[in-house]
């Protein structure tokens, strides 16, 4: 009888100890995921406040009314055009068409879900007439910055009518600047919707593309971390590189078919040169690559506050040593959205350390006008050490001074960078990419801009690094609408 009880005692441990699990479980995923269910566009409580509760208003850094509410809770949006559809994919559209845009991502704050017993018990007693109205959302956001960014896509041939995408972060605190999308399309206009439609694609956050050379940098620090005295080494480009496949032998060649003679590895860089970074995946210890590049986020699901980004993926397609070798200059089948390569300059420009990205930057009560919620910065991971760092700093400076990137250099700032031209599966288009930053301490701005299906012969250095210098241009011309 005595081992029967202990048996049964036994069992009843191990229940509690399954039901502690699952209710531990449940309070985390609440916690993660909670606002994510909670924003879904066809959540019926959501449908059903949103009857009752006059939506509060958006608005930028500066003040801005970029979005708000008519009395007959018709939402309506900037006079200017062109300044609504430059930020219609970060702010979102009424019938939820954009997914994961301020409109339904902060429905809870813009609907009233937070507002306190004493604030609904004012309503009732005929404050506001009686009305009920949301929370007012103030985010990071210039949004001048964003129609300037809109404009510049169209102001150069090579990017004028082209999809593309443009992100702005203050890597010292992680605030969003600038979050553009293209193509756009108008909040108030009569587009009809279709499903998939890529007018409501958000590309910054969604578009998941080959990396192509910006990928670099993390094949450097790769590089720098785990082959000792490779600034020292040379390494030797004669325009092409066999390396053993899946279907015998391929050939890697560098853009245009260069060939780079003896290179350093700071030469290797500045020239963007294939065969190095490809010879370089090839040295370094098996698994060393996947490793930093998950150090810089690839591979992690992205669980931001107020920010959803798709996840970005570090893969050598079969394994091959020639997939190797593409990984070390970001081809193979490494895809990453234009915010996390924004997030990896970010990470060069302060020290090694990512900020983890934040869109929202105060939330004020609808009834009282007192904040509700400050949004303070908070520390994403740290990718690398200081000392590598500031070798990467120098690298990317030269690219902007005497390299791919000098299209983006601007008198004044300090400009660090990478150009990028990324092949994009088997049907033959190519992407321009840039990624840097300033490295001046009155202009803590790192940018990424990605250009799609460039002309046969371009590359990210004809094309998107010219779109960043118009960026940085902005930030030093505007430093009070950018600054605290």
């Amino acid at each position: 009888m005595k081992p029967q009880r202990m048996r049964f005692r036994l069992l009843a441990f191990i229940l509690i100890g399954l039901f502690a699990l699952l209710a531990a479980y449940g309070l985390f995923s609440i916690n993660t995921y909670g606002n994510r269910w909670f924003a879904y566009n066809r959540n019926p409580r959501i449908r059903e406040q949103k009857r009752s509760v006059l939506a509060g208003d958006i608005l930028d850094r500066n003040g801005v009314l970029l979005a708000s509410t008519d009395a007959d809770g018709t939402r309506v949006y900037q006079a200017d055009e062109t300044a609504r559809r430059a930020v219609v994919h970060l702010l979102g559209d009424p019938q939820g068409h954009v997914a994961n845009g301020v409109e339904t991502f902060q429905t809870g704050y813009l609907y009233g879900f937070h507002a306190t017993l004493p604030e609904l018990l004012s309503v009732r007693l005929g404050q506001n007439d009686g009305v009920r109205v949301g929370d007012d959302v103030t985010l990071t956001i210039d949004s001048q910055l964003c129609t300037a960014i809109y404009n510049a896509f169209q102001s150069y041939s090579l990017t004028r009518g082209h999809n593309g995408a443009a992100v702005v972060i203050n890597y010292r605190t992680g605030e969003m600047l600038a979050e553009v999308s293209l193509p756009t399309f108008d909040p108030m206009g009569s587009l009809v919707y279709e499903q998939g439609s890529s007018y409501y694609w958000n590309r910054v956050t969604q578009g998941l593309y080959p990396p192509g050379s910006t990928f670099k940098v993390i094949t450097t620090v790769a590089a720098l971390e785990n082959l000792p005295g490779v600034t020292d080494m040379t390494f030797d480009c004669i325009g092409g590189l066999e390396v053993a496949s899946a279907n015998g032998t391929d050939v890697i060649h560098d853009f245009g078919r260069a060939s780079h003679g003896s290179l350093t590895l700071k030469q290797a860089f500045l020239k963007s040169c294939n065969i190095t970074y490809a010879k370089l995946a090839l040295t370094l210890p098996a698994g060393t690559l996947a490793k930093t590049a998950a150090n810089f986020g690839f591979g992690e699901n992205f669980l931001f506050r107020d920010v959803v980004v798709e996840n970005s993926s570090f893969a050598t397609a079969d394994g091959s040593k020639f997939s190797i070798a593409l990984s070390g200059f970001g081809q193979s089948e490494l895809v990453a959205s234009p915010l996390h390569m924004c997030l990896v300059a970010c990470g060069i420009a302060n020290d090694g350390l990512i900020m983890e990205p934040t869109l929202l930057r105060r939330v004020t009560s609808g009834v009282t006008g007192t904040d509700r919620d400050e949004f303070l910065p908070r520390e994403y991971k740290r990718c690398t050490t200081p000392e590598t760092a500031a070798i990467l700093q120098e690298y990317m400076r030269a690219v902007c001074v005497s390299g791919t990137g000098t299209r983006a250099n601007v008198s004044g700032m300090t400009i660090c960078g990478k150009t990028g031209s990324a092949e994009a599966g088997a049907n033959g288009l190519t992407h321009g990419w840039f990624i840097g930053f300033c490295a001046d301490e009155a202009y803590p701005f790192a940018v990424a801009v990605l250009v799609e299906n460039i002309e046969s012969g371009e590359g990210g250095g004809s094309t998107a690094a010219p779109i960043a210098g118009d960026i940085f241009r902005y930030l030093r011309d505007n430093r009070d609408r950018v600054s605290d």
